[in-house]
């Protein structure tokens, strides 16, 4: 009876598509309008206090995008089902959310430059920002039809893997930085950083899992088959640690990865460089695919997730 009521609730009107969209892009903009009421929006503190706040809203989207196909992977059900058959419109209402973010930085760039100037602009954050506005125009005009007959299938799944990649990694990397750099990090910086690790590490294991069934290691209990597992078991397990512990080992890191001249150059211009947020998933990563190395061919493997 309980799994019927949810596949009613699942499969009804308002619980897909447009209309799914349009309910949840109208919460946003009223919850964005009413903070804009108790704001003080003749500062430029104001509307970057703006910019914040309406980012906080768009993010969950992205992460929920990133991870749907993977969670269905992963968990077959009624429940991931509707969730990957509704990713274009959870990915729209990320977009929505950006949209309003996109008007307060209009704003506060133009009207309120001085502060802008001061106080908001970085190259590096500027350069990550204008490349993941780029991606988002780009996915947003090739999900409908018009945009999406003008690139080729290859040229479309560069732009919305691409971009989703790019934008998860934006939001990401700030709430990593938010709980390993900065001082006194706020609890939606956890839940921000967990949640979006969280996305990612789905992904990979989603991969993994393609990648045994399609290798067929799960049949395989050779004496190379263990040490692999344990290996990429041990590799997992690191990448889990150096996740939950970057406030002891993250000067360290970015003081040796900095250390010579080009790479402290890099720093400065090129996004996300030299990548400690993602140093974690990267040993995952790693251990996932030794993890599921086949013993009879590591061809066999799974197109990514």
């Amino acid at each position: 009876m309980e799994h019927s009521r949810l596949t009613t609730l699942l499969r009804h009107r308002m619980m897909n598509g447009w209309a799914l969209f349009g309910t949840i892009a109208a919460l946003v903009s009223s919850l964005v309008i009413a903070q804009m009421f108790t704001t003080d929006l003749s500062t430029g503190e104001g509307i970057s206090a703006m910019i914040g706040y309406s980012v906080r809203l768009a993010i969950p989207f992205i992460y929920l995008a990133m991870a749907a196909s993977s969670f269905n992977i992963l968990f077959p059900a009624e429940v991931s089902r509707w969730w990957l058959r509704n990713r274009r419109y959870i990915g729209l209402c990320f977009a929505a959310g950006m949209a309003w973010q996109a008007v307060f930085i209009f704003t506060l760039s133009t009207v309120y430059r001085a502060y802008y100037a001061e106080s908001v602009y970085y190259f590096r954050d500027e350069l990550e920002g204008s490349v993941g506005y780029i991606f988002l125009t780009a996915m947003v005009l090739t999900s409908f039809a018009p945009g999406r007959k003008r690139v080729d299938q290859k040229q479309w799944k560069i732009i919305q893997k691409g971009g989703i990649y790019c934008l998860w990694a934006y939001a990401f990397s700030v709430y990593w930085w938010n709980l390993y750099y900065y001082a006194d990090p706020r609890p939606i910086d956890y839940l921000y950083y967990w949640g979006g690790f969280l996305a990612f590490a789905l992904r990979i294991a989603a991969w993994g899992k393609q990648r045994q069934q399609k290798s067929g290691t799960h049949s395989s209990q050779t004496t190379s088959s263990i040490v692999h597992k344990c290996l990429g078991g041990a590799l997992i397990v690191s990448g889990l640690l150096v996740a939950a512990t970057g406030l002891y080992w993250q000067t360290a890191v970015t003081g040796f990865l900095t250390s010579t001249g080009w790479s402290a150059e890099l720093e400065l211009w090129l996004p996300f460089w030299p990548f400690e947020p993602f140093l974690s998933l990267l040993t995952i990563g790693l251990g996932a695919a030794v993890f599921t190395r086949s013993t009879t061919g590591v061809g066999n493997v799974s197109q990514p997730v």
